[in-house]
């Protein structure tokens, strides 16, 4: 805040300033802060374009000094959009609710709520990226004023335009000045992205090189198909875990950040259509499903979406020869449970001989001990009157092998903690 000193009479300087001194000392500043950008791959920042390009209102938590308001002001500026901070803790309810202005007859009129001035000039400008800052300080009244700011986008009278994204900036409590647990109706509104320092990063941005904060490139041609797998996958998986489809979490600290409603699932959908429209990586799409429903159902999502990729047991069955099974090993693994289950749910010989097939194919384009398991609850589905087909002779070696190595790991382990 500037201090203003009494007016006194100026009195000359034994040693005045050298004309241009400051102007010398901002031409330096200038070569400090002149910067630039590079493509980079960094997953969190992939997180939060793909997060403002979906427009769902975002939460960057993270340490004092660690960037987030230094990112916000980058994208601001990669995206060409008009950047206005608003810190929240210092603000009043009223500041977000709207002001009331007396009209000439409030019978009459009613009492209309004025807008502030920052959010006058985002409707007039009709863009804008809105960065609500210190929002783990805010009390909590502030944030229930903020309720209707973040979901509805709207302050006082005035509704914010299509053009203004949100993202809000927090501390941890234990690192916040004064700080508040977030309230669980307003932490429900954000995706919840943790947002931490990279060294290597750090060090290339120092020396004048950040990078390059670009919205995703949707694929238009994918747009239909995105939203078809979201929707299946999310419906999906919710109608399995009926359980899931709202948990409000019973720890204060854990409802003040992202848990599973309706809602959250809603925005859930939309950021797994948009990262699939982009061809986003499996760590941006975890950050960006974790950050919505929490990380113990963001991970069983992610588990059922690996799910639905799998191939059909009934298909590999069909054509084992031809069959392509998954070269990640606990997804292979899931495989050959299903063609087992399916040779189960309808045991018939064909059926029987086909498993064996697929088995031996695992075995010649995998490693021989996913195959154990299987293969052994598949032998106890034999018939009396089914032959044995040719390829559980193959198998058996492999299987005995593998049970062998592992009776001998057991006993090396039991050995060596009997030593201790």
């Amino acid at each position: 805040m500037p201090v203003f000193a009494p007016s006194v009479p100026s009195v000359p300087s034994a040693d005045p300033v050298p004309a241009g001194g400051l102007g010398t000392a901002d031409e330096l500043l200038s070569l400090l802060r002149a910067t630039t950008t590079e493509p980079r791959p960094d997953d969190q920042l992939e997180a939060l374009t793909l997060a403002v390009a979906a427009d769902l209102p975002v939460l960057l938590w993270g340490e004092p000094g660690i960037g987030k308001t230094a990112a916000l002001t980058q994208l601001a500026d990669a995206l060409d959009l008009p950047l206005t901070t608003v810190i929240a803790s210092v603000h009043e309810p009223s500041d977000f609710s709207g002001l009331p202005v007396l009209g000439d007859d409030p019978a009459e009129q009613g009492v209309p709520m004025a807008p502030p001035d920052w959010a006058v000039r985002l409707v007039r400008a009709g863009r804008g990226l809105l960065f609500l800052d210190e929002l783990s300080t805010a009390p909590p009244a502030v944030q229930a004023a903020l309720l209707r700011l973040v979901l509805e986008r709207r302050i006082g009278a005035l509704r914010l335009p299509s053009g203004v994204r949100i993202v809000a900036a927090a501390n941890p409590r234990s690192s916040a000045a004064d700080g508040w647990e977030l309230s669980a109706p307003l932490a429900n509104r954000f995706v919840h992205l943790q947002w931490t320092h990279d060294p290597e990063v750090v060090v290339r941005g120092l020396g004048g090189t950040w990078p390059l904060a670009a919205l995703p490139r949707l694929e238009p041609s994918a747009l239909a198909g995105a939203v078809a797998f979201a929707r299946r996958a999310v419906c999906g998986f919710l109608a399995a875990r009926p359980g899931l489809v709202h948990r409000l979490p019973g720890n204060e600290t854990r409802r003040g950040g992202p848990w599973p409603s309706p809602r959250s699932w809603d925005m859930t959908l939309c950021l797994i259509a948009f990262a699939t429209a982009a061809g986003s990586s499996r760590e941006v799409l975890s950050a960006l499903v974790r950050g919505t429903v929490g990380d113990g159902p963001g991970l069983e999502l992610l588990a059922f979406l690996d799910r639905m990729d799998l191939p059909d047991p009934e298909e590999l069955l069909a054509d084992p020869t031809g069959a392509v099974l998954p070269e990640r090993g606990d997804l292979r693994q899931a495989v050959l449970d299903g063609v087992v289950a399916a040779v189960r749910a309808r045991p018939e010989k064909s059926r029987w001989d086909a498993a064996w097939v697929l088995l031996g194919r695992a075995v010649e384009t995998g490693p021989p001990d996913l195959v154990v398991v299987p293969a052994t609850t598949l032998a106890t589905l034999r018939r009396e009157d089914w032959d044995v087909p040719a390829s559980i002779e193959r198998l058996a070696g492999v299987v005995g092998l593998a049970r062998r190595a592992d009776d001998v790991a057991v006993r090396s382990a039991t050995g060596a903690q009997a030593g201790r």
